[in-house]
């Protein structure tokens, strides 16, 4: 382990353990969430996301940091795409019950979404969140994925640089430069079955409070299983 390693683990400790001490922080974040959603979600993501892919690059190279990764572009990316997430959570969150409901499943309350929101386990809501795990990654994960995979190719062309990042982004480049094949292979048919839906539906499992959070830290462990995927193919090579 590099000092770099002792300084980040500190670092997430010292954010997070005040949490878990304080009654009163945790009861800041939730009143935050509450009053500021999708704020909330562009600063967690901002951090976390960012954080997923920057951890990424320590395992491929062995430095956190590099010319031309492009921190602050990619945070703020990640931030924009935290409340795309956000809107697609309250978007798929009620319209997957309800989706349920129209199919003849009945619902012991009125509005179907309001059994993701109760603290017991039933197998309705199992089969809700599922539903909702299918649904949200299958009609927007896709555009979701594209759209970043997109932006990481105008940070790179820039050279990571924050004047770079500003410039108009040439979509119809990057579309036609685009590697769609393990888009569809790896990205589509594997990280969105095996991974994404899965996850997603355990999220939908917890407290609408944390589902967010959830998603941000699920960004930092797909980042972590797409590097180490990177670095078995390298030595396949």
């Amino acid at each position: 382990m590099k000092k770099a390693d002792i300084y980040i683990l500190g670092t997430v400790v010292i954010l997070l353990l005040p949490f878990l001490i304080f009654p009163i922080l945790l009861a800041g974040y939730r009143s935050f969430n509450q009053g500021y959603p999708y704020l909330a979600s562009f600063i967690k993501f901002a951090i976390l996301a960012t954080f997923g892919e920057s951890l990424g690059l320590r395992i491929r190279t062995g430095k956190y940091l590099q010319s031309g990764f492009g921190l602050i572009p990619r945070a703020i990316v990640w931030g924009f795409l935290g409340i795309s997430i956000k809107m697609a959570f309250v978007i798929f969150g009620e319209g997957g019950p309800l989706l349920l409901k129209t199919l003849g499943i009945r619902f012991p309350y009125d509005h179907p979404a309001d059994v993701l929101r109760q603290a017991a386990f039933s197998w309705i809501k199992l089969l809700s969140a599922f539903t909702v795990g299918i649904t949200l990654n299958l009609f927007f994960a896709p555009v979701f994925m594209a759209a970043h995979r997109i932006t990481d190719m105008h940070i790179q062309e820039t050279g990571g640089t924050l004047k770079g990042f500003f410039t108009p982004i040439r979509v119809r480049k990057y579309f036609h430069e685009m590697d769609w094949d393990s888009f569809w292979n790896f990205v589509l048919k594997k990280t969105i079955p095996f991974f994404w839906i899965p996850a997603q539906t355990l999220n939908f499992m917890l407290p609408e409070e944390f589902r967010i959070l959830v998603a941000a830290f699920y960004s930092i462990i797909l980042g972590v299983l797409l590097s180490f995927a990177s670095l078995m193919a390298m030595k396949k090579m």
